[in-house]
């Protein structure tokens, strides 16, 4: 088989041949169909991001993606050889913890104690086959007509709709989006219609990437190009969302003020609920008295729940949810680099993916 490897972060990525993966108890092994390519892949490999922790030796990268399984381990009961299956690369250790350990295979520890979890499980799916616990694999039925590609967006949803779950969001609310022109906030702005929100707040700095969303999100979005200025933001956000919103998902990436995020949360009508999944680099100030009085709440997620990608799978099947609204550019596995320069370049409802030949 032929897999990408890094060395280290900042080290020599190369495409190698290498032994195909052995089945272990609880594992199985898939051969890949795609596998998408984040937009920061790679400032992540060359170590510019050091919050993200790789394994302590050589390793595939890569997260998430579409396959077929190729072969199970002992232990494992509900998957079989040839069904087809999606990737989830946040792996939980499953034991009754308050605080279990958890990685993002092919990409990062996030727990302190994640060194061993990363050792057992280093790779993931830049390569023609992986091995991957059981657990972070959902089937996909064998009615659903996914393509590989669009399976592997699955992911650029799934983190999304992870925010959306965690506040409740009803069909009939109003849901404002901010950071509306990335990559999950643009996916957001799909999913707010795709769940039956009466009316999405597409809001961001980019105008225009903020009008392509809306364009493709349909006549039950609005966009709002914020302007830095607090109150005047509040005020335009409010005029859009009817008054205020029901329930905002803030997704901004690497922000370095707090403004619009707070825009967000002070658009919210009483009992609003903001859900915060962005990566800002600056404190968030709230307002004790105003927080109490107008009994907002705020909470924090960090990916999503496991059925997530099973409930998005049934969307995509059932056309509530257009997966084909995201502008797909594909790359052969040994173009990765490539592909990584072309996802640094992505915005809004773009994306790259690496397919693997048959």
């Amino acid at each position: 088989m032929k897999a990408w490897r890094l060395e280290k972060a900042g080290g020599r990525l190369s495409l190698e041949d290498l032994p195909p993966p052995a089945v272990r108890p609880g594992g199985v092994r898939v051969r890949m169909e795609a596998t998408p390519v984040l937009s920061y892949l790679g400032d992540v490999l060359a170590g510019k991001l050091p919050i993200y922790v790789f394994p302590d030796q050589p390793f595939t990268p890569g997260t998430g993606g579409t396959a077929v399984i190729d072969a199970v381990g002992p232990g494992v009961y509900g998957l079989a050889p040839g069904q087809r299956v999606v990737l989830n690369p946040h792996l939980v250790v499953d034991e009754r913890r308050a605080e279990p350990t958890q990685i993002l295979i092919g990409l990062t520890a996030i727990t302190a104690d994640s060194a061993a979890l990363q050792r057992d499980w280093p790779d993931g799916t830049l390569g023609e086959l992986a091995v991957m616990p059981a657990s972070v694999l959902t089937p996909i039925p064998g009615d659903a007509t996914l393509r590989p590609e669009h399976g592997a967006l699955i992911g650029k949803f799934a983190v999304p709709y992870g925010g959306l779950a965690e506040i409740g969001l009803a069909a009939g609310e109003t849901l404002i989006v901010n950071g509306a022109s990335g990559y999950f906030g643009s996916a957001a702005v799909l999913l707010g219609v795709a769940m039956g929100a009466a009316r999405v707040v597409a809001a961001g700095r980019d105008a225009a990437g903020l009008a392509r969303v809306v364009a493709k999100a349909g006549p039950r979005a609005v966009a709002v190009a914020l302007s830095g200025d607090l109150a005047r933001d509040v005020r335009a956000l409010r005029d859009a969302a009817g008054g205020g919103a029901h329930a905002a998902i803030d997704l901004v990436g690497r922000a370095t003020d707090a403004t619009a995020t707070l825009a967000t949360l002070k658009s919210l009508l009483r009992r609003g609920r903001l859900c915060l999944m962005g990566s800002m680099a600056a404190p968030l100030p709230l307002d004790y008295t105003e927080m109490m009085r107008h009994e907002w709440s705020v909470r924090g997620r960090f990916m999503y729940a496991p059925g997530a990608i099973a409930q998005l799978i049934a969307m995509a099947s059932a056309g509530t949810l257009d997966l084909g609204a995201v502008e797909t550019t594909r790359f052969a596995l040994d173009a990765l680099p490539a592909a990584i320069e072309a996802a640094a370049r992505m915005r809004g409802l773009e994306a790259v993916v690496v397919t693997m030949a048959r």
